[in-house]
Formats: structure tokens, C-alpha cells, sequence
């Protein structure tokens, strides 16, 4: 019983906090690159909102080749203390010890930052701005190691702003560790992961993270590194494909030589820093603030639930923002994802229908609508017309929104328009140079024109560089190659699970749950195979289907498209054993052999 009362303690303390952060409507702040939602004042919004400025004007002035615009409109939530900042995100302080001094979400869609102005300054900003530039470089880089990424977004995160401009090198919090733990050697730190422990286990991940800062400070300001040319040069090679480790040595020297320099470099009295002048300044007078509605104000906050995940809280968000306003069209559109989310497609339909009627900015809801429209698949030349009108009006409001070529793209290939197909491709794959399957997916269409060495160079570049699914997919493009228009001596294996068997198919149904009731079918011809969720179970899909990392969803949606399942087989008579993976393919439509019926 007392554990009982505990818990309905602690739950009306939660949801207690959550309407005190809602209790009156939040301040919005914009300034040239940024939204900023605020609970406190004008001001602080304003000052949020002008350091932001600041640390974007910095990338674009260490890189002025660099875009920095994505389609993925960035909101961040400064808000006033702890209390709220858990009450956004509740998940984060369900976990013992954890005290977040900012939060940033990426997405395809849309990105959220919390910053706690409790504690901006003393923590917040490194870590929202860590992942700010992880953001720049996966705009402008096809693919970075991992050490070098990491290394990029510690460097700049530590910047200090002065009145003048601002401050590189000043040393990351962690950089005591440099004197302390034994150093990760070059080698090392070149084969880490994004799957790594140096990038998961709590007792190596900081490490990690101060080597590779010291690395990318000496490789910017050592002896001899030409004050970061060297390390550019470095970064040009990587994106035209050279091989990191290779590069490396080419531009650097031996690894094994450098680990007893940079130790050197690490233990000098002092480490050089930069002062980068000149940087653009920001009035925040100038920087327009306004009341948000109550119904604005729960619809934004509804939307960061939603986008992370927390469906209840969004849920009881965005019933509110309707009942104070049923005109917002942005409440319309959250509940539209959470139709999405419930399998309820066509009120999602209609709900995406009636955002877009009430406010003609949202995007999202423009495409969503269209590729939810019976036009979407349909071979009539009138309904494909207006299919590529609906994308085209989302691209009108939103021109760096890759998904909408790459279903423009599509649309090419079942006309059977090869050239226009690999123009959209192309474009979807310049606006995210970092999304492998975009570039694998360039690659297919390059196969099925016959250019076989252009193929054969995005399968292997993928190949080399990614792991399990985005791997996979580049693994089938490869072997589709004729095996005479191949590179000579090169070879691409298949990456599957250690001792597992592969099975391929259509996916027929899987039936979520727990590992109870969890279950997944694949259609073999006239067989159906059955399988059961292993203990470890990793799930992967293709880049390009629409609905994109945010929303796609393995329990419904994706019947019909082929399949893999790298599975431990068991003598069951129910299942043919215990699904280890599943890789879910989004195929190349197939070549009409006639014109589209009009």
C-alpha cells in the first residue's frame, strides 16, 4: 500500500509540473535563424536567441562554403528552470542521476533544443551546441569517421564569445582526463563506431570524447599542421572518397609517430587558442517577441512530446490546443502524426487536410496529404500530374525537403523517365549528403540506366563506410552489378548478424507486443514463415521511404515490401526461430512496359 501511494504521489507530482509549465502561455522570440520559446521573459528568449546567432555566424565564418539552412526547422524551448525542463522531456529524469543541463532532439522533420537558463552558460550550451554542429556537418558531409565528427562538434561546442568575436581552443570540460587516463591510441580511435563502446559505455565515452578534442586541436594548431590547412585538406579527400586511414598517413604522417606527439602537445604549459574577429553582431532589440496563444502555446509543447516519442503527454497537449482553438492548423497537424502513429490513416488524412485548409504553411501536412492520396500509386496520367503538384507546392514552401524529390524521383521511374529520376535523385542527395541510402538509392537508378561504374562507386562507397542495413542495401546493389562491369579484385560481404540464417520475402504482418505476443511474418510464394523477436533485435529500413525516420513504424504501414530476416533457427513448429534483424526494403519501382493509361 505504501508503495502504491508513492507512486500516485509521484505521478500527480509529474503531471503537477507538467500543467505548472503550462499554466500560462509561453513568450516567442525570432530572430533571423531562430525560434525561441521561452516561460521566463523577452529578454531571455532574446539573449538565447542572439547566442545562437552568434554560434551560427562562427560556421559560417571557419566555413563559408557551407550551408547551414536545413529542412528541418529548429525550435528551441529556453525555459526557466529544472522543473520544466523535466516536465518537457520526463523520460530524461526517470533516469537515475540525471541532471540535463540542455537537450537537443534531431530529426528529419523538425528539431527541438531545451536549454535551462538555470544553468545556461554553465553547461547548456556545449552540449546544444555539440549537436548544432553535428547537424552543419551532416548538411555538407557525404560521411566523416567518427573520431573526426566527434572531435568537429567537441572543438566548437567549447567556443567562448567575447564583445569582439570569439575564442577557439578554449579546452573541454573533460580535459583533465587527457592527464589522467591512459592515452586511446591513433589506430584506435580510427576504428571507432557510431556502434563503438567509445560512443555508449559511460566509463569510455568522455574519454573518447577529450582524445579526439586534443586530436582536432593539434590537427588545427599543432606544429606543423599549417594552422588547419592540412586538416582541410584532410577533410576535401574524405568526401571525394578516399580512404580515411590512408588519407591519414598521406596528409599527417604514420599514426603510430603522432600518438607520441600529440601526447607531447597535451602536456605543454599551455594550448594556443584562436581569436576569430570580425564575427557579425546582433542587436536582440531588434529581435521581435510576442504572447503565444494558450493554444499555440500547448500545441508547440504537445509537438516536442510527440516528436520524442511521448505519446500521452502529447496527447493531452494537443487535445487541449484543440479545445482552445480548433482553427490552429498546427494543432490539427500534431494530431494528424498521432493518427499516423495509431494506424488511423484516414483520420490522419483528414486531419492533415484540414491543417493545411487553415494554415497553407504547413509542409509537412501538404505532404503528408499528398502521399497519402489515392493519386500517390495510381497509373493515371491525370492523377500523376496532380501527385507531382502536391509535391511540388511542398517544395514551394520548403525547398530543402529531400524527401519530395525523392518522390518526385520515384514518380520519374514509373514513367520511365531515367533522366529526370537521377536529376531529382541527385538533388535529394545533395540536400543530405549524410543519408546512405540516398546515396545507394542514386546508385540503383544508375544501375537500371547502364552506367555500371557509377553504380558500382556508390554501392562500394556506402558499403565501406556504413553498418547493418544502409550496409546491406549497398551489398544488393553491388552484387546486381554484372560482375564484368565490377571494379577488378574488389568485393563487398554481406553484414548479418554472427551465426545468423537469412530469410527473404514480403512482408505479410508482424504483430507488436511484448516478446510474447510479438510475431512477423514473410510471404514466400504460396509459404508464409513466421518468426519470433529474439532477445537482441535490431530493426532497419530504407532512406527513402516517405514516411522517414520520424514516423515510419515496423507494427503497420510497411506490409508488402520485401524483406530480410537474419534469424536463429529453432525446432518449433509455431516459428522457424528467433528474429535476430529485420530489414525492411524500399525497391526501385519497376519499369512500366507501356505508358501510363490515361
Amino acid at each position: 500500500m505504501k508503495l502504491r501511494l508513492q507512486a500516485a504521489i509521484f505521478f500527480l507530482l509529474l503531471t503537477a509540473q507538467i500543467s505548472w509549465g503550462a499554466e500560462k502561455p509561453w513568450i516567442e522570440t525570432k530572430s533571423p535563424h531562430f525560434r525561441v520559446l521561452t516561460n521566463t521573459s523577452p529578454g531571455e528568449g532574446r539573449r538565447v536567441a542572439r547566442e545562437f546567432e552568434q554560434f551560427r555566424a562562427l560556421m559560417l565564418n571557419c566555413y563559408p562554403g557551407f550551408r547551414l539552412e536545413s529542412a528541418a526547422p529548429l525550435v528551441i524551448f529556453a525555459v526557466r528552470d529544472e522543473d520544466t525542463a523535466a516536465s518537457l522531456n520526463p523520460r530524461l529524469w526517470n533516469v537515475k542521476g540525471a541532471k540535463y543541463a540542455g537537450y537537443y532532439s534531431p530529426g528529419w522533420e523538425k528539431q527541438f533544443a531545451i536549454v535551462r537558463l538555470d544553468t545556461w552558460g554553465r553547461g547548456a550550451q556545449e552540449v546544444v551546441f555539440y549537436e548544432y554542429a553535428q547537424m552543419v556537418l551532416n548538411l555538407n558531409t557525404r560521411w566523416l569517421p567518427t573520431w573526426l565528427s566527434v572531435g568537429f562538434d567537441e572543438f566548437y561546442s567549447y567556443t567562448l564569445f567575447t564583445e569582439k568575436g570569439a575564442l577557439l581552443g578554449v579546452p573541454t570540460e573533460r580535459f583533465r582526463q587527457l592527464l589522467t587516463r591512459a592515452p586511446i591510441p591513433l589506430e584506435e580511435m580510427m576504428n571507432v563506431t557510431p556502434m563503438s563502446p567509445y560512443m555508449h559505455d559511460e566509463d569510455k565515452v568522455y574519454v573518447f570524447r577529450a582524445q579526439v578534442w586534443a586530436l582536432f586541436h593539434y590537427l588545427m594548431f599543432g606544429p606543423k599542421m599549417e594552422n588547419g590547412e592540412k586538416l582541410g585538406k584532410y577533410f576535401e579527400m574524405l568526401q571525394k572518397g578516399a580512404d580515411q586511414k590512408k588519407a591519414f598517413e598521406r596528409i599527417f604522417g604514420n599514426p603510430k609517430s603522432l600518438d607520441w606527439e600529440l601526447q607531447q602537445y597535451v602536456h605543454q604549459f599551455a594550448l594556443r587558442g584562436v581569436e576569430v574577429k570580425n564575427l557579425p553582431t546582433f542587436n536582440e532589440k531588434d529581435f521581435p517577441s510576442r504572447t503565444m496563444t494558450m493554444a499555440e502555446t500547448q500545441a508547440e509543447l504537445g509537438g516536442y512530446h510527440l516528436w520524442t516519442r511521448d505519446w500521452d503527454n502529447a496527447r493531452a497537449y494537443i487535445k487541449d490546443a484543440l479545445n482552445s482553438d480548433p482553427n490552429l492548423g498546427l494543432a490539427h497537424e500534431e494530431q494528424g502524426f498521432l493518427n499516423l502513429h495509431d494506424g488511423k490513416d484516414a483520420d490522419a488524412v483528414k486531419e492533415f487536410t484540414e491543417a493545411v485548409e487553415k494554415d497553407k504553411t504547413l509542409y509537412l501536412s501538404l505532404f503528408f496529404k499528398t502521399m497519402m492520396s489515392p493519386q500517390a500509386t495510381s497509373d493515371n496520367r491525370a492523377d500523376q500530374s496532380a501527385f507531382r503538384q502536391g509535391l511540388t507546392d511542398t517544395l514551394n514552401l520548403n525547398l530543402q525537403f529531400a524527401p519530395a524529390f525523392v518522390e518526385l524521383s520515384r514518380l520519374a521511374l514509373r514513367q520511365n523517365d531515367l533522366k529526370a529520376a537521377l536529376n531529382y535523385s541527385l538533388r535529394a542527395e545533395g540536400l543530405e549528403p549524410s543519408r546512405a541510402g540516398y546515396h545507394t538509392y542514386t546508385g540503383q537508378i544508375l544501375l537500371r540506366m547502364g552506367r555500371y561504374e557509377e553504380a558500382a562507386e556508390h554501392a562500394r562507397f556506402v558499403a565501406e563506410r556504413w553498418a547493418a542495413a544502409d550496409h546491406n542495401e549497398a551489398f544488393e546493389l553491388w552484387n546486381s552489378i554484372p560482375e564484368s562491369q565490377r571494379p577488378a579484385g574488389e568485393r563487398v560481404v554481406e553484414d548479418r548478424p554472427k551465426d545468423a540464417e537469412r530469410a527473404e520475402g514480403t512482408l505479410k504482418a508482424v504483430n507488436c507486443g511484448d516478446k510474447a505476443q510479438w510475431s512477423l511474418s514473410l510471404s514466400q510464394g504460396n509459404e508464409t514463415i513466421s518468426f519470433r523477436r529474439g532477445e537482441k533485435f535490431l530493426w532497419g529500413y530504407s532512406d527513402t521511404f516517405w514516411y522517414g525516420r520520424n514516423h515510419i513504424n515496423l507494427c503497420h504501414d510497411l506490409e508488402g515490401n520485401r524483406a530480410i530476416v537474419y534469424f536463429k533457427p529453432s525446432s518449433s513448429k509455431d516459428s522457424a526461430g528467433e528474429a535476430l534483424a529485420v530489414e525492411v526494403r524500399n525497391d526501385l519501382p519497376a519499369s512500366p512496359a507501356k505508358s501510363p493509361a490515361d
